[in-house]
């Protein structure tokens, strides 16, 4: 298992909303969060097959961006 962070523009809860069903129905992530108290809004993805460019261009297909950390 993997742990990847992302920088985001993922700024509040409905943010996360928007976002959630994406993450939640993607295949390999085993779980994901967003700190959004943290300055860079910090995306934290567990995954054992997925790359961190699959995870930005899920969040891509939101309307956000994500930068790995």
């Amino acid at each position: 298992m993997k742990t990847l962070h992302f920088k985001t523009n993922i700024h509040c809860s409905n943010c996360v909303a928007k976002v959630k069903p994406f993450l939640d129905k993607k295949k390999g992530v085993f779980s994901w969060k967003v700190d959004i108290d943290h300055p860079d809004k910090i995306l934290t993805v567990e995954t054992e097959e997925l790359s961190a460019e699959d995870i930005i261009k899920t969040i891509k297909r939101t309307g956000f961006e994500a930068e790995l950390l």
